[in-house]
């Protein structure tokens, strides 16, 4: 039998070993939800390498990108309260990255803007870094075009989840891939891709 002082001492040690643990992303979405910092905190750290590359690769430019990729992490904040917590956090907040991504990247080609001429810095570690020559490719194509491929082949997403991501037909998804694809292959002076 533990004693009344060693219980209290027992619930506190259960929850700081709770606060240890990893949470899972619908846990802190839920935490969020409910106003607590630490739990959006927690998101951002987990979620920012990707969607800040994800950014820079649509964008082209990392400036522009770090502040997409803040833009649309505000807005997914101010819209926590409606995210169906069923579905996962990360592919919904990259819809937001991606198509705050494209509009800027529109909004900058009707003003003719010239993109930064610095290459963008890699960030997720997970992956290696793009060579500038593919950099340089993925800026040649337009923001439709290159925010599939960067989905597809630098993130990891299938067409089916790209198509859901961006709400648009499957078809559209694999036809602006196919396209974006064999200006990049033509780009870099490769063979088209099969």
């Amino acid at each position: 039998m533990v004693a009344v002082s060693g219980s209290g001492e027992l619930a506190v040690a259960a929850r700081r070993a709770l606060r240890a643990r990893p949470r899972s992303d619908a846990a802190l979405v839920r935490a969020a939800q409910r106003g607590s910092a630490d739990a959006f905190d927690e998101l951002f750290a987990r979620h920012w390498p990707r969607a800040y590359r994800a950014a820079c690769l649509v964008c082209g430019d990392a400036d522009a990108a770090e502040d997409v990729a803040q833009e649309a992490f505000l807005a997914a904040i101010r819209a926590l309260d409606r995210f169906d917590r069923r579905r996962p956090f990360g592919p919904w907040l990259h819809r937001i990255v991606v198509n705050r991504a494209i509009d800027h990247t529109r909004a900058r080609a009707l003003r003719r803007e010239v993109a930064a001429e610095r290459t963008p810095e890699p960030v997720a570690p997970e992956r290696s870094a793009p060579d500038e020559a593919l950099v340089e490719a993925l800026a040649a194509l337009g923001a439709e075009q290159r925010a599939v491929v960067v989905l597809r082949h630098l993130l990891g997403y299938t067409p089916g989840e790209i198509a859901r991501l961006l709400e648009l037909p499957r078809g559209t998804v694999n036809s602006r891939l196919r396209r974006g694809l064999d200006t990049l292959a033509t780009g870099l002076g490769a063979e088209k891709v099969p």
